[in-house]
């Protein structure tokens, strides 16, 4: 599975009709889906679709065809989306009609056609689930447990009467390693 740190934008054209493709964060999708409504406002059409797992590891997914022909334009741009296993991302598709009409045929293709360009431009990063534990330590041990987590993300270091207690966040296979190795030094 692949997923994406930052947006980006890539515009399509398909018989005079152009198409505004955003791809983005999940997390930013309704804010970003409001602020496009807003920014054109003349465009007939914000389509959206999306897969994101939620705290539960569920994944949902999700496709709005915004006034189009029902399944011409939301299900296509989700279907790219599973076809490059994204998740915990979501694209906006603003298109503006130029005066030809494209069947619903077309439409699926420029609506999947201007997904898969925005895709292809994207940086694609590789996804794992994030977990959180905390390390604890005695004080005569705290070196020792700062170089086994030398490279990771530490989310919080408390100290404690009897030593520190550090919280790290991060994929939950390098996670699950660091545990095994620090329960490994403690035997």
């Amino acid at each position: 599975m692949k997923t994406i740190k930052h947006s980006i934008f890539v515009e399509t054209e398909e018989k005079k009709s152009r198409f505004l493709a955003f791809l983005l964060p999940y997390s930013v999708l309704d804010s970003e889906l409001d602020r496009l409504r807003r920014e054109h406002p003349k465009a007939n059409h914000h389509v959206s679709a999306f897969r994101a797992f939620d705290t539960e590891k569920r994944l949902h997914e999700g496709a709005k065809d915004d006034g189009e022909p029902s399944g011409s334009a939301g299900m296509p741009a989700l279907k790219v989306l599973q076809g490059h296993e994204l998740v915990n991302v979501g694209v906006i598709i603003v298109r503006y009609f130029g005066g030809i009409k494209l069947g619903t045929g077309g439409m699926a293709r420029a609506y999947g056609g201007a997904v898969k360009a925005v895709i292809e431009a994207a940086d694609l990063i590789d996804f794992s689930h994030l977990t959180s534990t905390t390390f604890c330590a005695s004080f005569e041990r705290i070196s020792q447990l700062e170089r086994l987590l030398n490279d990771s993300p530490i989310a919080e270091r408390r100290y404690t009467e009897t030593g520190i207690e550090i919280e790290i966040t991060g994929p939950e296979d390098h996670v699950a390693l660091l545990v095994q190795e620090w329960e490994s030094l403690n035997y």
